[in-house]
């Protein structure tokens, strides 16, 4: 009977290199939404922060530190925490959070904050699987 290998717990680099990598995702997700939107650069701040803000936040939960790489729980929840305070701080301060913003936003984040830690999770796939067969 096969099983599944573990998932990618521990890593030997500072978890605040995987908070930086989640932060550069949040910092991209903005930009490209404001080129896309044709918003002028000098909004720049007022279109990320709330989604930089709740990162923050998502980050503080037990245990995101402990085992950044990880798909679940971990990216479901910096995913999570890091769309719903961001989309409700960005309604609180009076920008828009209507139409189908908050959709694109959770699907956007989600490609990117869950996605990169599917990369390591291959990786560990794959180098299992090559090892049952030496």
């Amino acid at each position: 009977m096969e099983t599944d290998p573990e998932p990618v717990a521990d890593s030997p680099v500072n978890p605040w290199w995987w908070f930086g990598l989640d932060l550069a995702c949040v910092l991209v997700f903005a930009l490209v939404g404001m080129l896309m939107h044709g918003s002028a650069l000098s909004e720049y701040f007022q279109t990320a922060w709330p989604f930089v803000v709740g990162l923050a936040v998502a980050w503080m939960a037990p245990g995101t530190r402990d085992v950044p790489l990880i798909i679940w729980p971990t990216g479901v929840i910096v995913w999570a925490v890091t769309t719903a305070v961001g989309l409700a701080l960005r309604w609180a301060s009076g920008d828009g959070v209507s139409g189908a913003f908050p959709l694109v936003t959770a699907i956007v984040l989600a490609v990117l904050l869950i996605g990169w830690r599917v990369v390591p999770e291959v990786v560990e796939r794959r180098r299992a699987r090559r090892a049952r067969y030496l």
